[in-house]
């Protein structure tokens, strides 16, 4: 049995960015249903590192449930350098929103982590069981362990209150997914997790709701620093392009999390992610945004440019014992997509 259809008010965090344009998208498209009160929320509605700015805006949504994308988050490059900033802005974050939530009678949190945070020497694929056996990779320390905090601050809300974080009619219910999202009941404590894809280690490419989220900055980065459509000038990708990742569409991510916290009743963590068998290089990636954007210029990968963490390969087992028949868009079209989206949107599109 999922989480009731009553009357749902959901609250979106990080409402204005990749997964949450998505969410919002696919819930216009129709995948709403009766009953349910869908508020998107941004960084201008309140600044969630302020704990009485999260609080009032919690008090004046009243949610019933949270989907917590909301984070401080960046490229290989910036968080090398400013690790201290990720772990202590995102610690606040998180702590803020999942207290507020409490407090308010919110039954259901569903947070986002990212494969980022599982540890750097490891063996793969990884899967929900790893996220604490070991340090991530250096370059991203602090934003991967105030991810894996979410996680700490489920399980510690399960020791120490006397209900469960959130209950259902028949009981407790709670979930939580790695892409990761990882959900946690809320009615009578203080907390909750969430989730993100293999390729979400936020991880975020492209702009908006028709992009493609990937754990890694470097193809992001050469679509909105190329040239123009049509244009025959040279392209930079930076690093050696042999890193692997998994990417995974927005839209279907969208989808996934919104099965998340409908359906899913676990406090463990899940990964919402395509297959191993899906996972491309870095290469790959950029050649194929290169199809798509049909550019005819020289590209060159500047290898002096750090590569990041070799690859992050994931396994999609537990999603797929629940979900065997969800179909992912196949990455060439969701590539395609998002450069149509791209092209048209070129003179407004963050580059």
């Amino acid at each position: 049995m999922g989480e009731p259809h009553g009357s749902m008010r959901i609250l979106v965090t990080g409402g204005s960015g990749l997964v949450g344009r998505a969410i919002q998208k696919v819930v216009a498209d129709g995948a709403g249903l009766p009953g349910e009160e869908w508020v998107f929320v941004s960084s201008k509605d309140a600044d969630l590192t302020d704990a009485a700015q999260t609080q009032a805006l919690f008090q004046k949504v009243q949610p019933t449930h949270v989907i917590h994308l909301a984070a401080m988050v960046g490229g290989l490059f910036r968080n090398i350098k400013y690790n201290l900033d990720f772990w202590r802005k995102n610690v606040h974050i998180n702590d803020n929103v999942l207290h507020s939530a409490f407090e308010v009678g919110t039954r259901k949190v569903v947070s986002c982590l990212s494969t980022c945070i599982f540890p750097d020497k490891t063996t793969y694929p990884i899967d929900e069981t790893m996220i604490h056996n070991g340090p991530p990779h250096s370059s991203n320390f602090g934003y991967s362990y105030a991810k894996r905090m979410i996680d700490v601050q489920n399980r510690c809300s399960l020791l120490v209150l006397p209900r469960p974080l959130w209950r259902g009619e028949d009981g407790p219910l709670g979930p939580t997914s790695s892409s990761m999202a990882v959900p946690s009941p809320l009615s009578s404590l203080p907390m909750s997790l969430g989730l993100t894809t293999t390729s979400t280690s936020k991880m975020a490419t492209c702009c908006r709701a028709s992009s493609i989220r990937c754990t890694w900055p470097r193809v992001s980065a050469a679509v909105r620093h190329a040239p123009g459509p049509g244009s025959g000038s040279a392209l930079t990708v930076w690093g050696t392009g042999k890193p692997r990742r998994q990417f995974i569409y927005s839209l279907d991510l969208a989808r996934l999390f919104i099965w998340v916290l409908r359906e899913y009743n676990e406090v463990e963590p899940i990964i919402l992610s395509v297959g191993e068998e899906d996972e491309v290089s870095i290469k790959e990636a950029a050649e194929a945004v290169v199809e798509a954007m049909d550019f005819s210029g020289e590209v060159t990968f500047d290898s002096t440019k750090s590569d990041g963490q070799y690859k992050k390969t994931a396994s999609n087992g537990k999603l797929r014992s629940y979900l065997p028949d969800f179909c992912f868009t196949p990455f060439k079209q969701a590539v395609k997509e998002t450069c149509a989206w791209f092209t048209e949107n070129y003179e407004q599109a963050r580059k």
